[in-house]
């Protein structure tokens, strides 16, 4: 017989202290930290604990008794149930401050790493309607909420098909979107437009079945530039020319602005793209993005910053971080695109990019191409397996390297190659500051170099996520 489960409390008159990681705030009761989203610090309120752990518990509001001083009121009617956007009840300013503090804690907790100067973080300008790329998926039974069940006895008489985003932790269920103030306006009205277009025909174009794996309409991928290019890629489970034709070319009749128009294919058990064949169906195939000049190559399967401005203010860190002349040798690792490359290749003398998807390091020899710079060189590979002895003394001997990695940071061998190749300056781009701390132990490890300087750059207003620059400098023994 199963053990019952203890009952978790419900904790009344709770004063809120801070703000944690994740999105979280937290405060202490009876000498555990307890974690509660979408909390601010002062709050005063009543939380149900939903987990309880030796060292700490989670919990949910169930009724604010008395709210912050510092809460705003959220621009969004879906905030705290997509599971984006967790701080829109917060002032921008104290999200700033907030993420400031992640990273230095990280830097100093986790790595404990002495910066000789923190700069002050780089906020972005716009909060709203910074992202130039938005997915949603199609589902044929969306996320339906309890006031929508009221005097309902058979929930079929409702309308359950919706697009827009998967629900944290539920890959099944999809809450349908109104309004996303995440992306430019016209991408709300192109995706509407699309999900009354097949609402319309619901037999035509059935929406997907995420559980059973059958339907037509699967998802949508949408970019923006600064420039004002629009991309978009509808995603189709299975062929048919004739449903695929007609929504298409009522999307170009109503949306002439939107220059890409590609569709996709995908009969696979999964959402992603990155290995399927995708169609021109008008237009190009690719949208270009400007950046102080010079211009970037963005297709379907492009990985480019979600924010075009920030990502601007994110590359002028880091090319100042490296300190260029003009005569240095620059090895850019996890290049994706080669977007920092190309943007440091003029200030430096010759620039190695290095990345493990082929289709980006496409991407980047055309983008050096268009915009006429002959003094770059990129190689496709996993980096461990590329970066090694041979390859520096085959390709030269590094002044700088910058480094890009993903989230899960960089492997020990490509550090202790780093470390073997002695660079003058190392300039560490992360999205991560816990595993850009962790590495970041590793490079200082053996006293070769300090750590000079460190500047966070907000990409992504709302969230919790930030994105640090750190500059080491190696020691003259």
């Amino acid at each position: 017989m199963a053990r019952k489960r203890k009952e978790l409390p419900l904790l009344e008159g709770i004063s809120i202290e801070g703000l944690a990681g994740e999105g979280k705030a937290l405060t202490h009761v009876d000498g555990l930290v307890l974690f509660v989203p979408f909390a601010a610090p002062g709050d005063v309120c009543n939380i149900q604990v939903t987990k309880k752990k030796s060292s700490f518990m989670e919990g949910k509001i169930t009724e604010i008794i008395t709210p912050s001083t510092q809460r705003v009121t959220p621009h969004c009617s879906h905030f705290t149930i997509c599971g984006g956007c967790k701080w829109q009840h917060l002032p921008y300013s104290l999200q700033l401050e907030a993420k400031e503090q992640v990273v230095q804690d990280a830097l100093k907790r986790i790595g404990k790493i002495e910066v000789e100067r923190y700069l002050p973080i780089l906020g972005s300008k716009r909060t709203e309607r910074y992202r130039n790329k938005l997915e949603f998926t199609f589902s044929h039974r969306r996320w339906l909420f309890p006031d929508e069940l009221k005097g309902q006895t058979d929930s079929e008489s409702l309308d359950l098909t919706g697009l827009g985003f998967h629900l944290p932790g539920m890959f099944d269920k999809v809450l349908d979107i109104d309004q996303c103030h995440l992306g430019a306006k016209v991408l709300d009205d192109i995706r509407l437009f699309i999900r009354d277009y097949c609402k319309a025909e619901p037999e035509k174009y059935p929406f997907f079945d995420l559980r059973k794996q059958e339907g037509f309409m699967r998802t949508l991928m949408m970019r923006t530039t600064s420039t004002g290019e629009i991309m978009l890629v509808v995603v189709f489970f299975r062929e048919d020319q004739e449903a695929r034709e007609a929504l298409l070319d009522a999307v170009k009749a109503r949306f002439p602005e939107i220059t890409s128009l590609l569709y996709v294919i995908n009969g696979k058990c999964n959402d992603t793209i990155t290995d399927q064949e995708i169609h021109c169906y008008a237009g190009c195939d690719y949208i270009e993005e400007q950046m102080e000049g010079l211009t970037f190559r963005i297709g379907p399967k492009s990985f480019y910053q979600t924010n075009s401005e920030q990502a601007y203010e994110l590359y002028k860190v880091a090319r100042d971080f490296a300190e260029l002349t003009g005569a240095e040798h620059v090895y850019d690792l996890y290049t994706g695109t080669g977007t920092i490359a190309n943007f440091v290749a003029r200030q430096a003398a010759s620039v190695i990019g290095i990345e493990y998807v082929p289709e980006a390091i496409v991407d980047a020899k055309i983008n050096s191409e268009v915009n006429g710079i002959d003094n770059t060189l990129f190689y496709a590979g996993d980096m461990k397996d590329i970066l090694t002895e041979d390859f520096i003394l085959q390709h030269g001997h590094p002044d700088v390297i910058i480094t890009d990695p993903p989230r899960a940071g960089m492997h020990e061998e490509v550090i202790s190659t780093i470390l073997r190749a002695a660079p003058q300056r190392i300039v560490y781009v992360s999205c991560n500051p816990g595993t850009q701390a962790r590495d970041l132990q590793l490079l200082t490890a053996t006293g070769d170099y300090r750590v000079t300087k460190s500047r966070a750059v907000d990409m992504f207003p709302h969230t919790h996520h930030i994105e640090n620059v750190v500059q080491l400098i190696r020691q003259q023994h």
